[in-house]
């Protein structure tokens, strides 16, 4: 019974820590509070005031998704002490049972550990979407294919947090890959995640380009934004802005290459260039990337403490290439290191596959720490 006796001890030691995140979460106020707002949802005169109530229902969402992941992970925690004690009683070391009660225990802990990780988001935007914007180095093909593996690592990582991936501009390499890509990742907390992301990311690989197969060195970089939602006011003077039609091309969908109707903005202040072509029309790509632009502005006029949009000048230097983050190593050894945390992963495929929870828990950890 050595086996179920460590099974119970660890239970032990995790009930505490599950207790103290609803205490951090507050769940208690969480569930009064969504009582009040939907008490305000009942009354006659809701709809009158379309922008309070959008305001109201999206309080109710997130309070509703932070319920619901939390209770989630209170049930299996509580079914994890049921299945304890079946196994007590069936005294079966080789039962199924037992094999359940593990492999529901680790799934578990990740669970508790990345809802653990999520009371550190409490960054103005932590909780938004986030706009992924990728740009292939100098080097050619290389980095041009550095930048299309990045992009895949960040959507498979999307996918398996159960996110949704919506690709607003893409323009291919000139023999593979990509130039520059960008996508928006929709759920809770994503900004928060992968806002530690942000950086250049460097690659050192046998390059499958060179006949000659010497080991190449490619750097590609990343910005990540959060996506302002409509609550949040932003005035750009049409002056400002330069907007050019093209004809879309790369991972759009169907309907791309028929018509002129990708839309490039240029913000003439600053020299900020967003594009999107991913929508059907030139009417919905200009909306988009002018979401995109407004996104742009306001996380630049949060990270410098500026007054207002007017005061952001000359940010070209800030938004393009900072500084390397972590470097992708494939040969003569396989190793992933963070430069800014230290820590790092041997299994490189797995990380290309989109296992970079080890990163961002990290990244999160150190920022609070620091």
């Amino acid at each position: 019974m050595v086996q179920i006796d460590e099974i119970r001890l660890e239970l032990n030691k995790l009930k505490p820590k599950l207790i103290s995140l609803g205490e951090t979460l507050k769940i208690t106020e969480l569930e009064q509070k969504l009582k009040d707002l939907e008490i305000i949802t009942s009354k006659s005169d809701f709809w009158s005031d379309t922008e309070n109530s959008q305001k109201v229902l999206s309080e109710i969402k997130t309070i509703n998704s932070k319920l619901k992941d939390y209770n989630y992970i209170k049930n299996s925690f509580e079914e994890l002490e049921i299945l304890l004690e079946i196994c007590l009683e069936s005294q079966d070391e080789n039962s199924t049972d037992i094999i359940d009660l593990e492999n529901n225990l680790k799934k578990f802990k990740i669970d508790l550990d990345n809802q653990t990780l999520s009371t550190l988001l409490t960054g103005e935007y932590d909780s938004q979407n986030a706009i992924l914007t990728l740009h292939a180095g100098a080097g050619g093909t290389e980095s041009q294919d550095w930048a299309e593996m990045l992009c895949r690592m960040y959507m498979r990582w999307a996918e398996k947090h159960k996110y949704k991936v919506k690709i607003l501009d893409y323009l291919d390499g000139e023999e593979a890959g990509l130039k520059s890509a960008s996508i928006l990742i929709e759920g809770l907390n994503a900004y928060g995640f992968l806002k530690g992301e942000n950086g250049v990311h460097r690659l050192v690989r046998i390059s499958p380009f060179d006949a000659s197969g010497r080991r190449h060195t490619s750097f590609a970089s990343l910005e990540v934004i959060p996506e302002i939602n409509d609550e949040i006011k932003i005035e750009i003077s049409p002056d400002d802005i330069k907007m050019d039609v093209f004809r879309a091309s790369g991972a759009g969908g169907q309907h791309v290459n028929k018509t002129s109707s990708a839309v490039r903005l240029t913000h003439i202040p600053t020299g900020i260039v967003v594009a999107c072509q991913n929508e059907r029309s030139q009417f919905q790509n200009r909306d988009t990337a002018m979401k995109i632009l407004k996104s742009k502005l306001i996380e630049i006029k949060e990270r410098e403490h500026l007054d207002k949009i007017d005061d952001i000048k000359g940010v070209q230097k800030e938004i393009a290439w900072g500084s390397q983050i972590r470097s992708y190593t494939f040969m003569p050894y396989t190793l992933v290191k963070d430069h800014r945390t230290g820590f790092e992963i041997g299994n490189v495929q797995a990380v290309m596959d989109g296992e970079i929870d080890g990163f961002i828990n990290s990244y999160l950890t150190n920022s609070v720490n620091n």
